[in-house]
């Protein structure tokens, strides 16, 4: 999967876009995403629920896969049922 790639959830309303991507399936409250909206949306895995929240950036722990939410919805991200988290902000540098 290529950087700019956009990503739509199959249970919810988040959509994303892939910043950074390596191997492996990328999930929305349990499962898969895919480029197209499904005609039907499943129910979201209350294991995976926590939601997603619109303008931030989620990586996995090895820095592997970095996603922005553009849309959110109630369906945490993951990475083959391993979630995602929240990327903090770098501080700026102190100016004197």
């Amino acid at each position: 999967m290529k950087p700019g790639t956009r990503l739509k959830s199959a249970v919810c309303d988040t959509e994303v876009m892939v910043i950074r991507s390596g191997a492996g399936t990328i999930e929305c409250g349990g499962a898969p995403m895919a480029e197209a909206k499904p005609e039907t949306i499943g129910a979201v895995d209350p294991a995976h629920a926590t939601g997603s929240l619109m303008g931030k950036r989620y990586v996995d722990s090895a820095g592997t896969f970095e996603l922005l939410c553009v849309k959110p919805g109630k369906g945490s991200l993951s990475v083959n049922g391993v979630a995602l988290t929240v990327k903090e902000a770098k501080p700026l540098p102190a100016s004197d």
